[in-house]
């Protein structure tokens, strides 16, 4: 099944060495490749002295944020723990598809599906509170890929940085209608220049209907190449919310992700 890519006219560009930019389009990586790593933490007893003195600096500039504070960045040692515990959440409404005006994309996989049984409660389409047979999308600003954004959204937890939603904003037109894989790219792009990579990743997706079962296995793999690590380390869980609330009655959908992130070694940096 392919996956649909928004494209937004909006653009940026690169400024600094060792840093990363990323927009609606491409992340666009510039010609230092080394790691955002506490500056001296290393094997070396003599580095890690002189970084206890020194601070981690993330540094990530985006058009038009010039002279604001880099929300990347840290001013405290991001001290080099042998594993850290992100977790990230999620919530987007659904609604009919010309409502929404974008498909249902779950894990980078548009979810293709029959007409479901979609409770109209504002009694837009039909009567109030009676329900309306329809394809639904899902209402956001970006793609709205639960999964996604809650994989990123618990890396920079684990990395003690500001959530998604501060990185990203919803009220920022560069990121309307934006494919949520570059928040990926770019989450991943972070996480190895602080000198992580991917230990696990447990995610739960909530969603009463339309069924993914059959289209996890895309998900999984989805996740896996996006974060280059390997299939025993993503895990993705389905379950419903037995017909209660919001998400019972399709007008929403929600994740959950716990991970950990490990220390990278030497082997890993010159694989």
């Amino acid at each position: 099944m392919g996956r649909i890519i928004f494209i937004s006219p909006c653009c940026c560009f690169l400024l600094g060495i060792s840093l990363s930019i990323i927009c609606c389009n491409a992340l666009l990586p510039l010609r230092s490749s080394k790691r955002f790593s506490t500056p001296g933490w290393s094997n070396n007893n003599n580095n890690k002295r002189a970084a206890a003195k020194r601070s981690a600096v993330v540094s990530v500039t985006i058009s038009g944020t010039e002279g604001q504070t880099d929300l990347t960045q840290t001013d405290y040692v991001l001290e080099p723990i042998p594993i850290r515990i992100g977790h990230g959440f999620d919530i987007h409404r659904m609604a009919p598809i010309e409502e929404a005006g974008q498909p249902l994309i779950i894990a980078g996989v548009v979810v293709e599906h029959s007409n479901q049984k979609w409770l109209d409660v504002e009694g837009k389409y039909v009567s109030k509170g009676n329900v309306y047979e329809t394809q639904l999308g899902v209402v956001a600003h970006s793609d709205g890929d639960v999964v996604y954004h809650s994989i990123v959204d618990a890396i920079f937890g684990a990395l003690t940085l500001p959530d998604i939603g501060q990185v990203f904003q919803d009220n920022d037109a560069r990121w309307k209608g934006c494919d949520s894989s570059k928040f990926m790219d770019y989450a991943y792009e972070v996480m190895t220049r602080y000198g992580y990579k991917i230990g696990n990743v447990d995610v739960t997706l909530i969603l009463e209907r339309p069924k993914v079962a059959a289209v996890k296995p895309l998900m999984k793999e989805n996740i896996v190449r996006l974060l280059k690590t390997t299939h025993g380390r993503v895990n993705i869980k389905a379950r419903t919310h037995e017909r209660m609330d919001s998400a019972g009655e399709l007008r929403s959908l929600s994740c959950h992700v716990v991970l950990t992130l490990e220390r990278r070694t030497e082997e890993d940096d010159d694989a």
